[in-house]
């Protein structure tokens, strides 16, 4: 009994631990979505977010430009995803009262030296944009398309400022957005006095301010922008130039606008930023290429395998069972312990963990719970089941090493616990510390180290090890046929049949099952831009599964027949080979839509496109080796052998 006690008061440790991080971290509770009434003249609390670069992809925090200060900045607390993802959320010195338009408002003047105005340059040269929040809706700039009947497209954020030329000149001048006109949507409730926000844009302007006799911070009145004679800001026509010595004045518009869009629906504006027609039509097309592939593939073998057992089981004199061909000849040594087998459990314990965070993260996508308005969620949740399933990863492991004649579980489960994690955490450490080196925000501090740590090495090993104990304490898989002492001489193989030639060709189809969808998951993450098509992601994911065993299948088949006993290493080869062409791709991807030019950026893209490919390896290639193993079991149980 006291070991039961004891593996119940860790369960219950486990649990609690488990329910102060989601408290804590905010990873299920979702900022925002409930909803917030405003009456008029409300103050709307304006926030600022980190300040981003498709073209650097290094995240900074708004205040390291000089723009205006408020009296006191202060941070709002980020969940661990935020913090991961450079988000780095303090207030501003905006001031909207709700359904109050101010037009001209000065927020202050700014003196430049070389340095900030070499900052300011840096910036625009790097195309560098500017984030902001309102009731947890993005600041977005409305484009028209060319279209004028389609919706505009929404661009997230508004650029620093941008380079151009006067007339006449082929000098090149930087331009700095100092005049931002706000357009704040709200939908008013009909019963109430009360209003919701639904909607926040800007267009900034360029704006070379003046105003008479001296400055005056009290009580500023310009001449170029002033309210009382309505005067205001309607293009960029006299801009302001970022130099050294340079005056500039910081100014804003408000306009609130009354809108039929509910504030249940005020995300659709957000998620609708690109033509999706084509994503919708590439979808449905590869799906259908893929299942009618996957059909084909079934009915062969089915058709086969059937014949096969058939013959095999119709032999009755020992003259036809010694004249045998084909798969059931290896069946003394098709159950064979693999060379360096240790590893491939390891592996295959990491690839269940890796299995069923996804599942799961995929499901509370589906249901809601990480939508763009919960910033962070995603990754946060993804860590945390990340942690949690390696329970599963120690029992799958343990329960495949003791298939294998093994006994020393704990060595097992403590590779299992370590090694994937500390190839990841070794090349995380690597691209945070070229972060730091560019002082970005994207670098994470050492308190959210800590926490990844303790995530890691407090509560993921120990639940590996749990998991490996129980798996260890089961009895062990029997196999369906007996192994031969002496392992049997392997013919010489066809040119197909190569195992280097058969992997790279297996890991095809399932990297065709995904690359449409990759394409818009890669856009996501690389240019600043929402992914919400979950419910689809989930049908891909349904169908990489069903392609990795299939094509594993197949050639395993075709292995076995030739008598090539050797599959549990090439059948977890097989499948994991497609992140070889997910890898592949991300290389096509980056030198034909990523304008990146920094090395560090560069090094950043390739080092997190190689951990998402190895994940990917993880991931497809136990896949294949489950459908790979359930199909051998099946076919040696299903005929006579003497």
């Amino acid at each position: 009994m006291a070991p039961r006690a004891g593996l119940r008061s860790l369960l219950l440790w486990i649990c609690t631990i488990f329910t102060i991080l989601i408290h804590g971290a905010h990873s299920f509770y979702l900022p925002g979505v409930a909803p917030q009434d405003f009456i008029n003249g409300a103050e709307l609390m304006v926030k600022v977010n980190k300040l981003t670069s498709i073209k650097t992809q290094l995240p900074y925090s708004y205040y390291t430009l000089p723009f205006c200060t408020p009296s006191k900045i202060v941070d709002s607390a980020e969940n661990l995803g935020e913090v991961l993802r450079g988000d780095r959320i303090e207030n501003s010195p905006y001031v909207f009262n709700m359904g109050e338009a101010k037009m001209c408002n000065v927020l202050c003047r700014k003196t430049l030296d070389s340095k900030t105005a070499k900052a300011f340059k840096e910036k625009i040269d790097d195309e560098y944009r500017v984030n902001m929040i309102l009731d947890n809706l993005p600041l977005v700039v409305p484009i028209q398309r060319l279209d004028q009947e389609s919706p505009p497209v929404y661009q997230l954020g508004y650029h620093v400022g941008l380079k151009g030329q006067y007339s006449g000149s082929k000098e090149e001048k930087y331009f700095i957005h100092n005049h931002l006109s706000f357009i704040v949507k709200y939908h008013k409730d009909s019963q109430s006095n009360s209003a919701r926000i639904v909607g926040f844009e800007v267009k900034p302007f360029s704006v070379k301010h003046t105003y008479e006799g001296k400055w005056s911070d009290e009580k500023p009145r310009l001449t170029s922008c002033d309210p009382h004679t309505r005067h205001t800001v309607l293009n960029s026509n006299s801009p302001q130039e970022v130099e050294d010595k340079a005056e500039i004045i910081f100014t804003y518009d408000v306009e609130f606008k009354d809108s039929d869009v509910k504030w249940a629906s005020r995300w659709d504006a957000y998620l609708l930023m690109t033509d999706d027609q084509i994503h919708w039509f590439s979808i449905v097309n590869s799906l259908m290429i893929v299942l009618f592939l996957s059909g084909m593939v079934a009915m062969i073998m089915l058709r086969t395998l059937y014949r096969d057992i058939s013959k095999y089981n119709e032999l009755e004199t020992q003259e036809e069972a010694q004249e045998e061909t084909g798969w059931k000849l290896v069946h003394g040594d098709v159950f064979r312990p693999p060379f360096n087998s240790d590893l491939l459990c390891v592996y295959v314990g990491t690839g269940v963990q890796f299995f069923g965070m996804i599942l799961v993260t995929m499901m509370f996508a589906i249901l809601g719970f990480l939508s763009p308005s919960n910033r962070g969620g995603l990754m946060t949740a993804m860590l945390l089941l990340w942690v949690f399933m390696g329970i599963f990863a120690g029992y799958a492991s343990t329960r495949l090493y003791k298939m294998f004649k093994g006994s020393e579980w704990k060595k097992i489960a403590l590779r299992t616990a370590v090694m994937f994690p500390g190839v990841v955490s070794a090349i995380f450490f690597v691209l945070n510390a070229l972060i730091w080196g560019q002082k970005s925000s994207g670098a994470v501090p050492f308190g959210t180290m800590f926490a990844l740590i303790f995530l890691w090495f407090g509560i993921s090993v120990p639940l590996v090890f749990v998991g490996s104990y129980i798996g260890f304490k089961k009895p062990a898989i029997e196999d369906p046929v007996k192994t031969n002492k002496i392992p049997r001489q392997i013919p010489e193989q066809a040119w197909y049949m190569n195992p280097a030639f058969s992997i790279l060709i297996g890991g095809i189809l399932p990297f065709g099952a995904v690359f449409i969808e990759l394409f818009f998951i890669l856009t996501s993450i690389w240019l600043n831009q929402f992914y919400y098509i979950f419910g689809f992601l989930f049908l891909v994911f349904a169908i990489l599964m069903v392609t990795c065993a299939e094509i594993t299948i197949v050639l395993c088949y075709f292995q076995l027949c030739s008598e090539d006993y050797l599959w549990w290493w090439r059948s977890y080869l097989t499948s994991g080979s497609s992140a070889v062409y997910l890898f592949l791709y991300a290389t096509f991807y980056f030198f034909t839509k990523l304008e990146i030019t920094k090395l560090v950026s560069g090094a950043l893209y390739f080092g997190y496109m190689l951990i998402a490919s190895y994940a990917f390896f993880v991931l497809t290639g136990t896949i294949g080796f489950y459908a790979c193993l359930w199909f051998t079991r099946l076919i040696y149980s299903s005929v006579k052998i003497d």
